[in-house]
């Protein structure tokens, strides 16, 4: 069972743990120069950050991380990606946005924050840790393609 890349739930930064950029920023500036950039996408003002399939990016332009956060999705877009079957896969689409995000945060002069990606990175490592675990005996499940988790003690 394939599923949609928007059915989990869209991971938002920690405020507050990045350090201020030295050069004033400019939001309506950057997202100009990233509009005129990427014109095939929509950019749209939101709560949180995410990339809807297949061509809407959504930022929070009041975020102090933003300027990354927005790399990272267009990276996703980028990456093409639309679909993953399991949730490992999901992690690895993950890693994969920002691998791209690095590469874009150098053309347009953006710190590559590798803390803030750690987090970021890190929130969905705990949640798949979460589901993974087997809940009558405590170890870790196995994901199949049919994104059903199998545990090899008790097959629950």
């Amino acid at each position: 069972m394939s599923r949609l890349f928007t059915d989990v739930i869209c991971m938002q930064s920690k405020k507050g743990q990045n350090k201020p950029s030295a050069v004033p920023f400019s939001w309506a500036e950057f997202l100009s120069q990233l509009e005129k950039k990427y014109s095939g996408f929509r950019f749209v003002e939101g709560r949180k950050f995410a990339f809807r399939p297949p061509r809407t990016i959504v930022f929070n332009s009041s975020e102090k991380s933003g300027d990354l956060l927005i790399l990272h999705e267009i990276g996703h877009a980028l990456s093409g990606h639309r679909f993953f079957g399991t949730d490992v896969e999901r992690i690895k689409i993950e890693v994969e946005a920002w691998e791209k995000a690095r590469e874009l945060a150098k053309l347009y002069g953006v710190e590559f924050n590798e803390d803030l990606v750690q987090e970021e990175l890190d929130t969905y490592r705990d949640w798949l840790h979460k589901k993974s675990r087997c809940p009558n005996c405590g170890l870790t499940r196995f994901q199949t393609q049919d994104s059903v988790y199998h545990c090899p003690n008790c097959d629950n």
